[in-house]
């Protein structure tokens, strides 16, 4: 075992000389020979190691239990221990998740702080049967390339030497050296899915091929390979998609729609990525039909994937909570500060001298400039309305401000956030786009009202 794992740590660079390494331990088989084969080559490769355990409070004594002996087994072998204990049923509850996934995140979370105070690798002890139950399980969620390839051997700072190892050659590998470690009882409960793959499925896939712990490793393998040259495609096929411009990121849907479907699934993956969220068969078939023809579906909860106009936007709406905000008006003239939706408004008064000299530099200054004169002393900063009209400037032609935000393609979930400047239901001043007709810049303007809007 220990040769099978020499050989996994230098195909993958795992270890290099002076590290330190945050070992996972739970008092399990895997992580004890986890553990056991870092203390083998500690003088080989210098290193420093920390051993991290969770007692998660689930197992009253029997956990209780776990965490003394890892305490103890680290103090036999010179190993500095660090732990934490966590009630993961009540933080589970209050987080509105599983156990299994609490546990997980509040492991990881433990590794991470303890690795970033000494920029540490973390090791975590996965191997191979857990990767072929990882990749069952993600079969009957109907995974795409990226559920084949199961558990990366390195992702980032965490490294997993025995991602090769079956679970039978490390037990076997733990007799043989005399090496003691505890069973978690809730390992063989039925109450899980990964327990019932564990317990029920794998033993029948292995009456067909007694070899399967193995033979999914190299499948994984192989998948990898194919995912590093998908990941690639999908990246440029998002690149030529995207637009980000002043109504946030969107992209063009029928780019997307007319894209490869194994490219296709891959995109969407990585968009949902930055929201902890992932896509299933039946997700992304949605996604990709919304693309032709118009729609949106919901991800998780507050999260939607959204297409109209042309465009897919990702919408999270615990963060595009405009519509929720409190509807409010500021007079222009006002001598407080106007803010409104998180953004300041500032308003400044050139003469048209400054103005034309400051206008060869600033692009943006004609936009947001009107004639000071046009301007009513009832005007006020606000947010749009039913009933709102705009005159397009050197158009002659009036339309309602919900039209026009159509013509221009702004994002539905945007519109409601824009401030305009208005007199009743006519508006002067639009953001981002510019004054109205009859409040322009002329031969005639003798002084100039400046708007600068800025984020909070």
């Amino acid at each position: 075992m220990e040769n099978k794992v020499n050989f996994t740590v230098k195909k993958y660079n795992m270890l290099t000389k002076g590290d330190t390494v945050v070992i996972g331990l739970s008092g399990g088989a895997d992580s004890c020979a986890l553990l056991h084969y870092l203390v083998s080559v500690k003088e080989k490769y210098n290193l420093k190691l920390i051993a991290c355990h969770v007692n998660h409070m689930i197992r009253g004594q029997e956990a209780d239990r776990d965490e003394e002996f890892c305490r103890a087994l680290c103090s036999e072998l010179g190993i500095e221990f660090r732990s934490i204990r966590r009630n993961i049923i009540e933080l589970s509850k209050s987080a509105g998740i599983g156990t299994e996934e609490c546990g997980r995140k509040i492991r990881y979370n433990f590794f991470e702080e303890t690795a970033l105070q000494s920029d540490a690798r973390i090791a975590t002890a996965h191997n191979a049967s857990d990767n072929a139950e990882t990749v069952v399980f993600n079969i009957t969620r109907g995974c795409g390339i990226k559920g084949l390839c199961g558990i990366p051997p390195v992702r980032g700072r965490i490294i997993r030497p025995l991602i090769n190892i079956p679970r039978c050659e490390i037990e076997r590998y733990m007799k043989d050296n005399n090496f003691s470690y505890v069973s978690d009882s809730t390992n063989f409960t039925r109450e899980y899915t990964r327990n019932k793959i564990r317990l029920d499925v794998i033993p029948t896939l292995k009456e067909i091929n007694p070899d399967f712990d193995n033979t999914v490793s190299e499948m994984s393998d192989r998948f990898r390979c194919q995912a590093d040259e998908l990941y690639i495609n999908a990246e440029s096929l998002l690149k030529s998609a995207l637009v980000n411009d002043n109504y946030g990121i969107r992209y063009k849907a029928d780019i997307l729609y007319k894209s490869d479907s194994a490219v296709f699934a891959q995109a969407v993956s990585i968009l949902l990525l930055p929201f902890d969220a992932s896509a299933d068969s039946a997700h992304i078939s949605l996604i990709r039909d919304i693309c032709k023809r118009g729609g949106a579906t919901q991800i998780k909860k507050d999260l939607f994937v959204v297409s109209n106009q042309g465009y897919l936007r990702i919408i999270d709406k615990q963060e595009s909570c405009y519509n929720e905000k409190k509807a409010c008006e500021i007079s222009a003239f006002s001598d407080s500060a106007i803010v409104i939706n998180d953004k300041k408004i500032d308003i400044s008064d050139i003469n048209i001298a400054e103005f034309n000299n400051g206008k060869k530099i600033n692009k943006f200054l004609f936009n947001n400039s009107l004639d000071y004169d046009t301007i009513p002393l009832s005007a006020v900063f606000r947010t749009r309305r039913s009933g709102d009209y705009f005159a397009l400037p050197g158009r002659k032609i009036t339309k309602t401000l919900k039209k026009y935000f159509i013509e221009l393609r702004i994002p539905a979930e945007k519109r409601d956030g824009i401030i305009v400047l208005a007199d009743g239901s006519r508006i002067l001043w639009i953001e981002g786009i510019g004054p109205a007709q009859g409040c322009c810049i002329s031969e005639k303007t003798r002084q100039v009202f400046y708007i600068s809007v800025n984020e909070l």
